[in-house]
């Protein structure tokens, strides 16, 4: 049959190279590469869980070798400049460039379809300036909290240690003191790694309560107090839930918890580990404020904050509520856009649950400025923001800062292979294979990460200044043009229908948010009937 030709060739001529050996020695180098095609082919021919080696012996192997190197030709031969996903290579190129601390501008004018939307400009001032300062402060801290911090307005966003390497981590970290900024934990706990680096860091704290756990995994007040004590650690976050897999938890297989994961998480070595897809310290707006409370105390008076993915919008006010009812205020709220992710989530999580990052960042601004509260509360993002007017239009829209990840992890030299959850990173960032970790030299790397916040946030200064503001809290959501459609374009207070202070006080039945706010309620969760 025609389709065993593949193999019954590879046997001819196999044949063929054995019976004229003892005239030519050399056909012994392919005599041996065609018995080992002849063996692929046996095997295939006989296994039985593949359906089309079985029946196509050899050759149809050539799928499967296109199948894995379908990505990499699309990215370096098919695609154009803004093809690409999740990052596109322009997007991909300004970072590269940035963190080796080389020129970023580009010839030509620009690649994006500019008439079309969704397209948002900056509306910049004839009285355009260059601001003075270089590296922009926040100060996070409600009333009353003893230790309130000035972050940068730029950071690195939450990435455990066991999603990344050692040698990754204390990248950043060595970065991040470098400059001035922070590097957030992420839920797998203060490593070694990130003592190593000495940076700044915001200790995020799942629902696995990752170093500070009792046996049972609950809370262990007592641990938590000895690390947040650290120098290094300058805030809390309390991650309800993250961006790439909102609302879904996860498991470490025990097979991974080594001696430094099970030092940094606080578990067994060889322990699996769950983080189940809730908290177990709180169950309603009122007790996570006063879970709020208790760590602010715990770690001395520290800023403590939330992170969430938005979901249903009535809770993003009932958190509104139950900080005007105890008042208790978070330091500060993350909000991740469903768009965010570094770790590996189920298809139907990434495509298709959770709320993108410019509308949960306007249901929140407007839940803190509706209710009063957004000059106590600081508010900041994270989500696919690695560029100066990502992070300007932002700013714009209520942002006081900008977390990213994968922006980072694009200035330690990740390609986008699509490797992170098979431990086979190519570039030694998002495994723990010593042998690949080998490549990422730590103090190189380091300088990376520098020189790419460091150009980036000159960047957000020009646009600034084109602005015509010396410090991006004086953006507002007027200096952002929204396309609405080709013929029309708004502002970003009139596209999206923006809350004046107090609002939601004073008459939220006059709002678009009635409905949700209404809904709304500091004891539960649940929406009210």
């Amino acid at each position: 049959m025609v389709r065993y030709i593949p193999i019954g060739l590879v046997a001819l001529t196999l044949g063929l190279c054995v019976a004229g050996f003892h005239l030519v020695p050399w056909l012994a180098l392919p005599g041996l590469v065609l018995g080992g095609l002849l063996l692929l082919g046996l095997y295939d021919f006989f296994q039985p869980r593949h359906t089309l080696w079985r029946n196509f012996p050899i050759i149809a192997r050539v799928r499967w070798i296109a199948e894995e190197l379908r990505p990499f030709f699309r990215a370096y031969m098919v695609e154009s400049e803004t093809e690409g996903r999740p990052f596109n290579h322009e997007e991909r190129a300004m970072v590269y460039r940035r963190a080796k601390n080389v020129s970023s501008v580009e010839p030509f004018g620009s690649h994006l379809d500019i008439d079309k939307p969704p397209y948002d400009w900056l509306a910049h001032s004839m009285a355009a300036r260059h601001p003075d300062e270089t590296n922009p402060r926040v100060r996070v801290g409600a009333p009353g909290t003893a230790k309130p911090y000035d972050t940068s307005v730029f950071n690195i966003s939450a990435m455990s240690f066991g999603s990344l390497g050692a040698r990754a981590i204390e990248s950043l970290s060595r970065g991040a003191a470098k400059g001035g900024f922070y590097h957030d934990t992420g839920e797998g706990g203060v490593s070694r790694y990130h003592k190593a680096g000495g940076g700044d860091l915001v200790w995020e704290l799942g629902s696995g309560y990752f170093g500070c756990r009792n046996k049972d995994g609950s809370f262990d007040a007592n641990q938590f107090a000895e690390t947040a004590s650290l120098d290094q650690v300058k805030m809390i976050e309390i991650k309800l839930s993250q961006g790439a897999k909102p609302g879904h938890g996860g498991v470490l297989p025990g097979q991974k918890v080594t001696e430094e994961i099970a030092e940094a998480r606080g578990i067994a070595i060889g322990e699996t580990c769950l983080s189940p897809p809730y908290h177990s310290a709180f169950s309603t707006p009122i007790e996570m404020m006063e879970f709020v409370a208790k760590l602010r105390e715990l770690s001395g008076g520290k800023p403590v904050g939330l992170k969430f993915c938005v979901g249903r919008p009535h809770e993003v006010l009932a958190l509104c509520k139950a900080m005007l009812e105890t008042g208790i205020r978070a330091d500060f709220l993350v909000v991740d856009g469903a768009e965010g992710g570094t770790g590996a989530a189920p298809a139907e999580f990434l495509d298709h649950v959770g709320t993108p990052l410019r509308q949960g960042l306007v249901l929140t601004r407007n839940a803190l400025v509706g209710c009063g509260l957004k000059d106590e509360v600081k508010l900041a993002v994270g989500g696919k923001q690695i560029s100066a007017f990502a992070l300007a239009s932002s700013m714009a829209l209520g942002a006081d800062w900008v977390n990213t990840a994968r922006g980072f992890m694009f200035a330690l030299g990740c390609i986008q292979s699509l490797q992170c959850h098979k431990n086979t990173c190519p570039t030694g960032i998002a495994t723990t294979s010593k042998s690949l970790q080998r490549g990422l030299v730590v103090p190189d790397k380091a300088e990376r990460v520098y020189h790419f916040h460091k150009n980036t946030v000159a960047a957000l200064m020009e646009v600034v200044g084109a602005a015509g503001c010396e410090h991006p809290s004086e953006l507002t959501p007027d200096h952002i043009m929204h396309r609405i459609t080709e013929d029309r374009s708004a502002t970003a207070r009139r596209a999206y229908d923006l809350l004046e202070t107090g609002a939601l006080l004073e008459g939220a039945e006059a709002t678009h948010l009635k409905r949700q706010w209404a809904m709304a309620q500091a004891a539960s969760f649940a929406p009210k009937s």
